[in-house]
């Protein structure tokens, strides 16, 4: 049997998901395997149900338009969500970071 190596991920999140989740600015989730937007995002709503279709549709899995994802200060929200992320949020130097795009007139 072949134990996956865990990382502890850093994420931070928008004050509108922080309040629905009754969670802090930044949580810490592990990830067992690969880690990428979707294991990030599935851990997360894993751990958080509640957020669970807020961050993404609950059919298709794309990201809400109103939603961005940085790491490293990289914008992350159009590249593939199976797309490694960075070694420093792999490690827990940087954060994942969910933000919540303003629009307006």
């Amino acid at each position: 049997m072949t134990v996956l190596p865990t990382a502890k991920i850093r994420v931070i999140l928008p004050p509108h998901l922080r309040t629905l989740a009754g969670a802090g600015r930044e949580v810490t989730i592990e990830i067992a395997g690969q880690v990428t937007v979707r294991s990030v995002l599935d851990a997360l709503e894993t751990t958080f149900p509640m957020l669970t279709g807020t961050i993404r549709d609950h059919v298709t899995q794309e990201r809400r338009p109103f939603l961005r994802f940085f790491a490293c200060e990289e914008d992350l929200s159009h590249e593939s969500p199976d797309t490694p992320l960075p070694e420093a949020v792999v490690s827990g130097k940087e954060p994942l970071l969910i933000l919540g795009a303003i629009a307006g007139g």
